[in-house]
């Protein structure tokens, strides 16, 4: 069982910061990739960053300002948000694809979602 907990959320005016961070627990030697979503009001879940073995990337809205990062050794992955925008208002996800093997012996990728952390931008 993998779970994915987000935190660091809150509010903050309009040019600050935040670092949000996701924390796994559970059977996470298989996961390669961490993403971290987002999902304002009314918009589409939408995809942020990701961090993997191969590098990071970016959506095009957060680059230059978001870094991603990791600590595998304590299983965490850590979004910091900097020169934030109103429109970066949201609920931040964080997801991950453990390999994991059923009751048949097959294997399988499943989507973990954490429960997300809520980021409000003032202007």
């Amino acid at each position: 069982q993998v779970q994915l907990v987000e935190s660091g959320g809150g509010l903050v005016q309009a040019g600050g910061s935040l670092r949000l961070s996701c924390a796994a627990s559970g059977s996470t030697f298989s996961i390669d990739t961490i993403d971290w979503y987002r999902q304002a009001t009314g918009k589409q879940r939408e995809w942020v960053a990701s961090s993997s073995s191969g590098g990071t990337n970016y959506t095009d809205s957060v680059k230059e300002r978001f870094t991603i990062s990791r600590d595998n050794a304590k299983n965490t992955v850590f979004l910091q948000m900097n020169l934030l925008k109103p429109e970066d208002t949201a609920v931040y996800y964080c997801h991950g694809r453990p390999l994991v093997v059923t009751d048949s012996g097959r294997y399988r990728y499943l989507d973990v979602w954490g429960q997300g952390t809520l980021v409000t931008v003032s202007s």
